[in-house]
C-alpha cells in the first residue's frame, strides 16, 4: 500500500497566504507601532495598561527567549518527518513573527525546513 504525496489543494495555498500576510502584518504593527514606538514604549512603562501594552511586554518576553524561532524550528522538523496542512499553518504563523520579532536565525532555518519538505520523490509512473 503506497501513501499519497502531500499535495497541498488550491484553497490551502489560499489559506496558508492569508494566514502568513495577517502573521506577518501584525508583527510588523506590533514592532514598528509597539515596541520601538518611543512614545508607546515610555507610555507603557510608566504604567499604562492597554491592549497595545499588554501585546508588547507579551512579545518582548517571547522574543528576548527565542520562544517564536524555537517553536518554528521544531514545527518545521516534524512538518519535514510528517507533514500536514495544521503543522504548516502553526509553523509559517511562528516562521512569520519570528522573522519580524527579532528571532531572524532560527525563523529563517525553519522557513528553509519548510521548503525542504516539499522536495518530495515524484511517484512512480508505470
Amino acid at each position: 500500500m503506497t501513501k499519497k504525496p502531500f499535495r497541498l489543494t488550491p484553497y490551502q495555498v489560499q489559506f496558508l497566504i492569508v494566514v502568513g500576510f495577517v502573521s506577518v502584518g501584525y508583527a510588523i504593527y506590533l514592532r514598528y507601532l509597539g515596541i520601538e514606538n518611543s512614545t508607546v514604549g515610555l507610555a507603557c512603562d510608566a504604567g499604562l495598561q492597554t491592549l497595545i501594552c499588554k501585546a508588547r511586554s507579551v512579545a518582548t518576553v517571547l522574543f528576548k527567549n527565542s520562544v517564536f524561532g524555537i517553536v518554528a524550528l521544531v514545527v518545521a522538523t516534524l512538518n519535514l518527518m510528517r507533514p500536514s496542512i495544521v503543522l504548516l499553518t502553526v509553523g509559517i504563523v511562528a516562521a512569520g513573527l519570528g522573522i519580524v520579532l527579532y528571532n531572524v536565525v532560527l525563523s529563517g532555518l525553519a522557513i528553509g525546513l519548510f521548503i525542504l519538505g516539499f522536495a518530495r520523490p515524484a511517484p512512480a509512473t508505470a
